[in-house]
């Protein structure tokens, strides 16, 4: 007599990763804030698609598109450094190195699930990935 596993237990005989819905990350420079202190080590939550639609209701992307990201990364940083909070004008006031980083990340956690990129390298074109989250720029 021949067994076949059906789907209950194919599910019980795996083991599943519990969903990550917040990732770390560090800035390449840092927000600056009123006192002077500079703020690297932060986390981003996944968006959800309130994240993206309400930001299409503000004023500010309405006159300007380009603003949706800054809004979009407001919402979904959860933390940065030691601040209080994050909103837009956190993001608003970051330097543009940073709010490229930011934006890619976004895209990576959220369209691929995690926060691995593959790369290139530029000299012998061998592709590997890196980790984005939490390193250094230039390190793995």
């Amino acid at each position: 007599m021949r067994r076949e596993g059906g789907a209950a237990e194919t599910q019980r005989g795996r083991q599943h990763e519990p969903l990550r819905t917040e990732f770390e990350f560090e800035l390449p420079r840092g927000f600056v804030d009123e006192a002077g202190t500079v703020h690297r080590h932060g986390a981003m939550r996944l968006a959800t698609a309130r994240d993206e639609l309400l930001p299409l209701r503000d004023i500010r992307v309405r006159e300007n598109p380009a603003y949706l990201s800054v809004v979009l990364l407001g919402r979904v940083i959860t933390r940065l450094g030691t601040l209080p909070s994050v909103h837009d004008g956190t993001v608003e006031n970051m330097f543009a190195s940073d709010l490229a980083f930011l934006q890619d990340f976004y895209r990576q956690i959220n369209a691929e699930g995690h926060t691995r990129a593959a790369v290139a390298c530029p000299h012998c074109e061998e592709s590997f990935e890196v980790e984005l989250a939490g390193s250094r720029l230039g390190e793995s």
